[in-house]
Formats: C-alpha cells, structure tokens, sequence
C-alpha cells in the first residue's frame, strides 16, 4: 500500500446534489425552489424571527417584569466552602485570588459571601461583599471581614 494509492472507503464519500442544470438532471426547471414567491428568487433574505406576515411568538408571547441596567451579579460563596477550603489546604485567610485558583470564581466575578453553612475556624476573608448573617458568623468565629 502506498500513499498515491489510498482511496475513501466505499460508499463514504457522496457527491453533492447539482442543481440547476438543466431539465435531464431532474433538477432543472425550478432548480427545488418550487414555483413563485419570495423564496423562489433570487436574493431571497428573510428577516430573523419573521414568520410570514404572522404575529412573530417574540411579539405573541406577554411581557413582564423589570430588569434593572444597573443591577451587579455577584457569585455567591457559602461559609460551608469557605470551611471547606481552610480544611483542605489549611490556610488563615481567604481572597479573591485563593478562590480563583480553586475554581469558586472566574477572573472577573465580584464575590459575595453568604451565611450558609457553620464556620469553625478563624480566618481573615476578603471579598466585594458579605451578607450580615455571615459577617455575624465569621467574626463569631473570631475572623475578620474585609470588603474589596
């Protein structure tokens, strides 16, 4: 067997369907385009979500409630993995870029940390923005908060 000599398995490879070649090729005439219409000629482009002149699901479908521009997403962090951390690597502090390295946070999430869970050691944690439950938990804990 040599390079030159290599050919696709049989069946495999397919040719592509010609169309528009005149009326023997079975595809002639209409070209599968049907008869008249928009989408029969050439140039045809439809507008995205357009359904024929129907009343379009985006506009059927009600609207409510209010999404405010200016809201900030936070990625919650529970004091449960805050422990969970401090056990695993034995630390005394945590900050944005110890929960980075571990996957909890991707580069650009602000952080908020949440009151879930018990915290048992004492630890100084940095982060954008604590709950009051936690912040009650850790310094009962007798750790410290810093905001960001």
């Amino acid at each position: 067997m040599k390079l030159h000599t290599l050919k696709p398995a049989e069946g495999s490879i397919k040719s592509r369907k010609r169309i528009g070649r005149g009326q023997g090729s079975g595809r002639g005439g209409t070209s599968t385009r049907g008869h008249k219409g928009a989408k029969s000629r050439s140039g045809y482009k439809s507008k995205l979500g357009f359904e024929g002149g129907q009343m379009p699901l985006q506009r059927r479908v009600p609207k409510f409630g209010f999404t405010s521009h200016n809201r900030v997403e936070y990625q919650a962090i529970n004091l449960d993995t805050l422990q969970e951390l401090v056990t695993n690597l034995n630390v005394d502090s945590i900050d944005f870029d110890l929960l980075h390295q571990n996957g909890l946070v991707s580069k650009k999430d602000l952080v908020k940390v949440l009151g879930r869970g018990e915290l048992t050691s004492k630890i100084n944690v940095s982060a954008h923005s604590f709950s009051a439950s936690a912040i009650a938990a850790i310094e009962k804990a007798g750790g410290s908060v810093n905001k960001i």
